[in-house]
């Protein structure tokens, strides 16, 4: 049986709002009194501040590897400071067993006037490392963080993606049992990343380490953790196998952004030919709401009204990548049916987005619809943020590679010796 190594006990923070240090040495001092004593401060009633945490219990045992996912704001950067005791809780403790090597925040832990081999040597002896072991180290840290020309360097004239290259490479690299990384590994480039995320899991899966792991990046997520804990308003909600907590985390509606198709097609530009009634977005049969995987196809059902006849008069959506830029773009009469006159009337068009067409990324899906060579009809359209989740397949080189291009489409292909 593996043993537990971070236990958390009824741990509760609370914040004032408005204010900065805000107990002073009196307040300070009375908070330290509520915990020993196991209560919570008088003054905390919430009338003038709020609950970042409330009652988290939890045990993590030695090589697990925990995904902490949530909206922003659910609590989770405040969770990993509280593991990594960074911050104090107002109740409640956190045991652990080992050493931690936390990456928080860009830079975390770096002396600004030290140069990166400077810093690397003060976080090893932080962690309680000898001068040796981190100079047994040394040479495999500089060239995993791949700024072995900078490495003398005083860390302020850092980039931020050399800032983050470098910690991560410190926190990886030395003896630590415990490795807890927030959404920082999102401040380096693709290929970083990517080698990052690799190494995560190669430190629990072949070196037996426990890591515990913040990103919006459901696929990461699914890639590096065996099990998940969903935090929704400072509470946790959800914990098991990380397939099941992120299922979890999007059925549950407070986890998912508002968006209100029908206000959005009342915000829409009065044109005098055209009226959208009805649009839908399912996966599933659920209303999409941003959230969606790749493995089952989404369906777009619209509704509209056109008023007068029209020649070239065409609903169309546009999938464009998380910048703006337009990817495809598909019109109802992919044959050219449109061009010909459309009486006025009321119609419903329908389609769908293929399954496995969309990679594990950021898109915009822009609802639309013109006459030809005229007028748009919708102004800059209905734009619907969609998250991809991995459940399906996408264009990859191999089992977890990183997602290649900006389309997740698998083509066929046909391979025979000659």
């Amino acid at each position: 049986m593996s043993e537990v190594v971070i236990k958390a006990e009824n741990i509760s923070k609370y914040y004032k709002l408005g204010q900065i240090n805000t107990g002073y040495f009196f307040r300070d001092l009375q908070e330290w009194i509520s915990r020993k004593k196991k209560e919570v401060p008088a003054a905390d009633s919430g009338q003038d501040g709020f609950w970042a945490l409330k009652d988290i219990d939890f045990e993590i045992k030695q090589g697990d590897r925990i995904g902490l996912i949530g909206k922003n704001g659910a609590g989770k950067s405040t969770l990993l400071k509280i593991i990594s005791e960074i911050t104090a809780p107002t109740t409640g403790s956190v045991k652990i067993k080992g050493r931690v090597a936390s990456l928080l925040e860009v830079g975390t832990g770096f002396h600004q006037e030290m140069t990166g081999r400077e810093n690397i040597y003060m976080n090893g002896a932080i962690l309680g490392m000898s001068r040796k072991e981190i100079t047994d180290k040394l040479d495999e840290i500089i060239e995993f963080s791949g700024i072995e020309q900078h490495i003398d360097t005083p860390v302020k004239r850092y980039s931020s993606g050399m800032y983050v290259r470098l910690a991560f490479a410190v926190a990886a690299h030395l003896e630590s049992e415990i490795l807890i990384a927030d959404e920082v590994l999102a401040v380096g480039d693709a290929s970083f990343q990517k080698k990052a995320l690799e190494k995560m899991g190669d430190l629990s899966s072949k070196e037996g380490r426990t890591v515990l792991f913040v990103s919006h990046n459901m696929s990461a997520v699914k890639g590096i953790c065996n099990k998940g804990i969903l935090l929704d308003k400072g509470r946790i909600t959800h914990t098991g196998e990380m397939q099941e907590v992120i299922n979890a985390y999007f059925d549950n509606p407070f986890m998912k952004d508002e968006f209100d198709l029908k206000e959005k097609i009342n915000e829409l530009p009065d044109d005098p030919s055209f009226r959208f009634h009805h649009i839908s977005v399912t996966q599933n049969g659920k209303e999409v709401n941003r959230f969606v995987g790749n493995a089952s196809p989404i369906d777009i059902r619209l509704e509209y009204e056109l008023l007068t006849t029209e020649s070239g008069f065409r609903v169309y959506y546009d999938i464009c990548d998380s910048g703006g830029e337009l990817l495809c773009r598909s019109f109802n009469d992919e044959q050219g049916e449109g061009m010909s006159k459309v009486l006025p009337g009321r119609y419903v068009s329908k389609t769908s987005i293929p399954a496995n067409f969309l990679g594990p990324t950021d898109y915009i899906l822009v609802i639309r619809s013109t006459i030809f060579n005229v007028r748009s009809c919708t102004g800059d359209g209905i734009k619907i943020p969609l998250s991809v989740v991995q459940d399906g397949i996408y264009n990859q080189a191999y089992p977890n590679d990183t997602f290649r291009g900006k389309l997740g489409v698998v083509m066929k292909w046909e391979n025979h010796k000659i």
